[in-house]
């Protein structure tokens, strides 16, 4: 089959034609095609056009006289092949010029889908990578993917960087056309798909979008489990914004994390945390946790005073240690033995009389007496010092590590480059591989048993507990035969007994209190009220007294298998919520039954397709006067209750529009204009 190639004299219709036709002719060749220049009119309209190969001119040297870190190939040795084309008086464009000599090797056929101009993304295809990439598969996955369909790479006309660079550009579309907007779009498609879903929008009065907080219905149901403790953290700034990245985190029954709600934050002044703090309350039904973790922001620290009134509020320590690294580096370098005394007046102490006195006696053997950061330290002390907070349920948490360790996992997903609603998604993959954690623990738990010795306290708890707490459990009582124990005395029916995990006579003695008719045991090192589990000190008293099970009360709910059962609020809203889907998800199913045999008939005859497209345009018109006179209504089976009394998770998403205060001229954080005009009554309502 003989191809056409460019003749002085042919005419097109417009340039856009024309570059398609030397385009095509050159993918035949085996070149490149550049648009070289053009000649415009007064009124804009294009006169003259000239093509070349892309090989046509010669690189330009640098003028700079600093090496540049990369030296590129040259691609460039000055061909001649070119087509120019001109318009005409009747306003066609006709070439005038054309080259087809090359000074260089062309490219085999094999080869020709390499060459740039060739490389172009079709619309089906865009809408292909789209799909694949909503649904998490990578770029190299999704191209290889692509390929394979189209029967090769070369059949494809496009590479994996090309497949990249398209999700790059239409994420920065998606910013043109402004964050807000399509946010607001993905939170309320996400609460259709679940009502339970909760987000809430800070804007100020300008409608400029400042604050956004979200938690789905199982991060809900999580906090009803395993809330009693969080972490919560801002130090990971993930996104094109420099936003603050604030999370609320804690530990399941597995001793993994597990994820409460997200926030992406304006700025971190005490304002914004408390409209944080108000909303994550708000969202968890009004749940205040019982030990809140966090580092030393004063504003944070400002805002749980005020909202989290009830809820004890722990510093973490490591946090604490990287500033005293910072502050007291003099100390840290010129000391050895610091570091050491430092850490006994964090975690040694049982005593408050003990701590002080150690914490004066380091202030004056390094002469910090007049350091004024240990001094503004030591007045926050009972939210750090482990003496005043043994007695506190921490879940065996004394840092946010746990935030921290969220925060590396998002960062395989999570980049700086990412668009706020990539953001979403990203965040939402790495939530997702969290949870599927805690599903394959779960199967594991249901499945397997820990092989113990013949000892009733070992079958009971392997029994009860998660296998990683039955490990740690086991760690304490393998402990038991090394520890020594002394009789103290008694007072009334209690018994005391004092404890030390070795046979020195000067080691630490631990003071473990046993009431020998109900069973109980208590000791001063508190382990079982920090953690939850029981130490080697009470498990030696119990095994002294011959107590070879433990009472249901030294077993704590949360750290076992059946952790997550029993009647709870959370739990029925989610109930509701999933049978709403059910039967949603059942209506949609019937209507795909019905209507596929109709579609895949009319789909083979041209008659009966023409037939079905005015159908249902007619029936789609029926549809919409329908959802137009019930607009008010609820359509989920629970409409008459819905009616009587409207669904909590529905009232509580909210765009909340606060005089917000702005940044001073050369902030570096950044705002997005929220595009909310179109819903801007419905914002001054503060409801969405």
């Amino acid at each position: 089959m003989k191809r056409l190639k460019p003749v002085i004299g042919m005419e097109f219709e417009n340039d856009h034609m024309a570059y398609e036709f030397y385009n095509t002719y050159a993918g035949h060749e085996g070149f490149s095609v550049r648009k070289f220049w053009h000649d415009k009119s007064s009124t804009n309209v294009i006169r003259t056009k000239k093509f070349v190969c892309s090989k046509a001119g010669y690189k330009e040297k640098s003028t700079t006289s600093e090496p540049c870190q990369r030296k590129r190939a040259d691609t460039r040795v000055g061909c001649n092949a070119e087509m120019t084309i001109k318009i005409n008086a009747i306003g066609k464009y006709v070439v005038s010029s054309f080259e087809e000599v090359h000074n260089h090797e062309l490219v085999t056929p094999s080869k020709a889908h390499l060459l740039r101009s060739q490389r172009r993304i079709t619309e089906a295809q865009k809408a292909q990578i789209d799909i694949l990439n909503d649904s998490g598969i990578r770029p190299k996955s999704g191209h290889e993917a692509m390929s394979r369909q189209a029967g090769g790479r070369q059949s494809l006309c496009f590479t994996r960087k090309d497949y990249k660079n398209y999700l790059r550009s239409k994420r920065m579309h998606s910013i043109q056309e402004g964050d807000t907007g399509a946010i607001l779009q993905y939170l309320q498609d996400k609460q259709m798909e679940n009502p339970s879903f909760f987000y809430a929008i800070q804007v100020d009065a300008d409608e400029m979008m400042t604050n956004i907080f979200w938690a789905d219905a199982r991060s809900v149901l999580d906090y009803d489990y395993f809330g009693d403790v969080i972490c919560f953290d801002t130090t990971y700034k993930t996104n094109s914004y420099g936003r603050p990245f604030a999370v609320f985190v804690g530990v399941n029954h597995h001793k993994q994390t597990v994820v409460f709600g997200a926030a992406l934050l304006y700025d971190e002044t005490k304002e914004t945390f408390e409209w944080l703090f108000e909303t994550f309350k708000k969202a968890m039904l009004g749940k205040e946790p019982k030990t809140i973790l966090t580092d030393q922001c004063a504003a944070i620290i400002g805002a749980i005073d005020t909202v989290f009134a009830n809820s004890i509020h722990r510093l973490c320590v490591w946090h604490m240690y990287q500033n005293a690294a910072k502050h007291l580096s003099h100390v840290f370098q010129g000391s050895k033995t610091f570091k050491k005394d430092f850490g006994k007046c964090v975690f040694y102490f049982e005593e408050v009389d003990e701590f002080i006195a150690a914490w004066n006696h380091m202030l004056k053997v390094y002469n910090l007496e007049d350091n004024e950061w240990l001094h503004r330290l030591f007045k926050s002390k009972e939210k750090w010092a482990l003496v005043y907070g043994r007695q506190t349920f921490c879940a065996d948490m004394i840092s946010t590590q746990r935030s921290e360790s969220l925060n590396a996992i998002l960062k395989r997903y999570l980049h700086v480059r990412l668009d706020l609603l990539d953001f979403f998604k990203h965040y939402e993959r790495a939530v997702d591989d969290r949870r599927y954690a805690e599903l394959d623990s779960d199967f594991y738990a249901s499945q397997t048993s820990p092989k113990v010795p013949r000892v009733r306290m070992l079958i009971q708890t392997s029994k009860e507990y998660t296998p990683a707490m039955f490990e740690i459990f086991r760690g304490e009582y393998d402990m038991v035969m090394g520890c020594c124990l002394y009789n103290s005395g008694h007072s009334d029916s209690t018994l005391e007994f004092k404890v030390s995990n070795t046979d020195h006579p000067r080691s630490h003695q631990f003071t473990v209190k046993f009431d020998p008719n109900g069973s109980k045991v208590s000791c001063s090192c508190k382990k079982f009220e920090f953690v939850g589990v029981l130490c080697r000190h009470a498990l030696k008293v119990l095994d002294h007294n011959n107590i070879k099970e433990l009472a249901p009360e030294y077993i704590l709910k949360r750290w076992t298998r059946h952790a997550k059962t029993g009647p709870s609020d959370a739990i029925q809203r989610c109930v509701n919520d999933e049978e709403t889907r059910v039967v949603l998800a059942r209506r949609y199913g019937s209507l795909c039954r019905s209507y596929n045999n109709i579609l895949s008939k009319a789909a083979g005859n041209e008659e009966a397709y023409a037939l079905l497209q005015i159908a249902s345009i007619d029936l789609m018109e029926k549809v919409d006067q329908i959802m137009h006179v019930n607009q008010s209504k609820d359509m989920s089976p629970n409409c008459e209750q819905a009616e009587k009394q409207p669904v909590e998770s529905n009232k509580k998403n909210e765009v909340q529009v606060q005089g917000v205060k702005r940044k001073e001229a050369g902030s570096s954080n950044k705002r997005n204009k929220s595009g909310l005009e179109e819903k801007k009554n419905k914002t001054k309502k503060g409801m969405l």
